[in-house]
C-alpha cells in the first residue's frame, strides 16, 4: 500500500548518510521527530532528469523553503551513501541531506517502489515529494513516469 498524507513514515533501519566518518546508519526517528521536513526522492542520482532539473531545483531555492519553517530537505534515492554524498558534491548540495536508500527498503516500506530492471537498473523509487510534519506525511506529491511537475521545489514552495 503506498503511504498517503496523514500516514506516519514507517521505521527503517538500513538508511544511511555520509558522515565525517564515512557512512552512517540514521534512523527516520532521527530524520523527522519533532521537525518539519520536505524530502524528495529520485529514481537514481546522476540520472539527467534528477541531475538536471529535480535536485537543482531543491539546491536553488533551499533558502527560500527553509524560510517557510523547513527544518531539513532530504533528497533520497536507492543508492549507496557514497554516491549520494559524491552527487550532493557535485550537485553543490551539501545543505541537503543526501539520504541512501541502498537496498530500497525504504521505498518498499512506503510502497514507492519502482521496478527498472528492465532498463538495468532495479528496484527505485518512484519521484516524488512530501512534507512531512513530526514523522507524518502532510502533502505528497507522486509524479508519473517521466514527470518533474509537482515534485519540483517550485511546486513544493506553492504548498508550504
Amino acid at each position: 500500500m503506498t503511504i498517503k498524507v496523514g500516514d506516519k513514515i514507517p521505521s527503517c533501519a538500513t538508511l544511511r548518510i555520509f558522515g565525517e566518518k564515512g557512512p552512517q546508519a540514521i534512523t527516520t526517528d532521527e530524520l523527522f521527530a519533532g521537525k518539519k521536513v520536505v524530502m524528495f526522492a529520485v529514481p537514481g542520482a546522476f540520472t539527467p532528469g534528477c541531475s538536471k532539473t529535480h535536485l537543482p531545483g531543491f539546491v536553488v531555492h533551499a533558502d527560500a523553503i527553509k524560510a517557510k519553517g523547513v527544518d531539513s530537505i532530504i533528497c533520497m534515492a536507492v543508492n549507496d551513501a557514497f554516491v549520494m554524498h559524491a552527487w550532493g558534491e557535485a550537485q553543490n548540495a551539501e545543505h541537503l541531506i543526501m539520504l541512501a536508500d541502498g537496498s530500497a527498503d525504504f521505498a518498499k516500506a512506503m510502497g514507492l517502489e519502482l521496478d527498472l530492471a528492465d532498463k538495468g537498473m532495479g528496484v527505485r523509487c518512484k519521484r516524488m515529494a512530501m512534507v512531512i510534519e513530526n514523522g507524518v506525511v502532510s502533502f505528497m506529491a507522486i509524479e508519473p513516469p517521466g514527470g518533474i511537475v509537482e515534485s519540483s521545489a517550485e511546486a513544493i514552495l506553492k504548498v508550504l
